[in-house]
């Protein structure tokens, strides 16, 4: 998100692009060497409509109109950690999070993983930690429905 400039953003379609990254002062290509479209829900469209976005073509930058360096990012990180009363995280942790709220409110692994960017469904799932109630909900889906289909091999006495 450093790298992220307004020319990124469709506020009026509710989408932003990610089209390149910054690591250690040099821009470059996503990871996966592809840019990908990622939708804002309500909640992110609202807050970059009201963001003072006349001061820099980067969409978090500094008072210098130049992106922010990761000191930066990690020191309001942390912060915003301490205001709120949470544990202090990395960056990355919100990627993690991300992803597992999105699997655990039932959204299709396939998206989750073009929302991250990732190359396979298996580093996806890395990202998708599932808390134990989910996990309790998943094995509760098996008291409802078909009883009596099960679906297997033949037992060996039947033709």
């Amino acid at each position: 998100m450093q790298a992220l400039r307004w020319e990124d953003v469709d506020l009026v379609a509710g989408r932003l692009v990610v089209r390149r990254t910054v690591w250690r002062g040099h821009f470059g290509s996503p990871k996966g060497g592809r840019s990908r479209e990622v939708p804002l829900n309500a909640r992110a469209l609202d807050a970059l409509q009201a963001h003072p976005h006349l001061r820099g073509p980067f969409v978090f930058c500094d008072a210098a109109r130049t992106y922010l360096k990761n000191d930066t990012v990690r020191s309001a990180l942390l912060r915003a950690c301490r205001r709120a009363g949470l544990r202090e995280v990395g960056w990355h942790t919100l990627r993690h999070t991300f992803a597992s709220h999105l699997v655990m409110r039932g959204a299709v692994l396939k998206s989750v993983q073009e929302l991250l960017g990732h190359a396979s469904l298996e580093m996806t799932m890395r990202y998708a930690h599932l808390s134990p109630d989910v996990r309790r909900d998943a094995v509760g889906l098996l008291d409802g429905g078909a009883q009596g289909h099960i679906r297997g091999t033949r037992a060996e006495g039947d033709a």
